[in-house]
């Protein structure tokens, strides 16, 4: 949690080995993310992480079905086991009737919900979130947390998450605070919002 401008998605793209440090030492999962393991990183990038961007980043010209087996492809999976997992990510965000479906013939929301499946799709150890649930209404929400919640304790999935929403925030297992690209918090310390309740979610 943070303002506008503290940091957050710089963070969340430092994680994900999307931007590189300007200096000093980054070690996300025993990978060294900085200074720069070339090999480790792109081991890191396919196996151990998936990011889900604020703005979904899909593929216009493939299908959403096509959006989730592309990320599984470096994976060495065969054609059908991509073809299963992206048709069963469909299915836990409530799109398995849009699996052929281009992206400009979904919704916002869905185009969202397509983002998120592609993201859970390879089953990595951590997923990085930037506002994953902005542009959903609040059945979808709550269906995408559940399935995050899910998922943690199915697989062990770590979860970080950048977002306004206090309903969100009040489910995670700790809340850090951000202000000028520093956290004020200590993981783990950190207090709920009291402004939700976890039974709501």
């Amino acid at each position: 949690l943070g303002p506008s401008g503290c940091g957050k998605t710089t963070l969340l793209h430092l994680l994900g080995a999307l931007d590189t440090a300007d200096g000093g030492t980054l070690r996300v999962a025993d990978t060294q993310l900085a200074p720069v393991d070339t090999r480790r990183v792109l081991h890191y990038r396919r196996s151990v992480v998936s990011v889900i961007f604020q703005f979904y980043n899909l593929l216009p010209t493939l299908t959403a079905r096509e959006n989730i087996e592309l990320v599984l492809e470096p994976l060495g999976l065969h054609t059908r086991e991509r073809a299963q997992r992206a048709d069963e990510m469909l299915t836990r965000v409530g799109l398995q009737s849009s699996a052929d479906q281009y992206p400009s013939q979904l919704s916002g929301g869905q185009q969202q919900r397509v983002a998120i499946a592609r993201a859970l799709a390879k089953r990595p150890q951590l997923v990085l979130a930037d506002e994953p649930t902005g542009s959903l209404d609040r059945q979808n929400s709550r269906q995408i947390l559940s399935l995050m919640r899910q998922i943690n304790a199915e697989q062990g999935t770590t979860f970080l998450i950048v977002t306004h929403e206090p309903e969100l925030a009040a489910s995670a297992t700790h809340v850090l605070r951000m202000e000028d690209g520093r956290l004020l918090d200590h993981p783990g310390t950190a207090p709920r919002p009291s402004d939700s309740r976890r039974d709501d979610v």
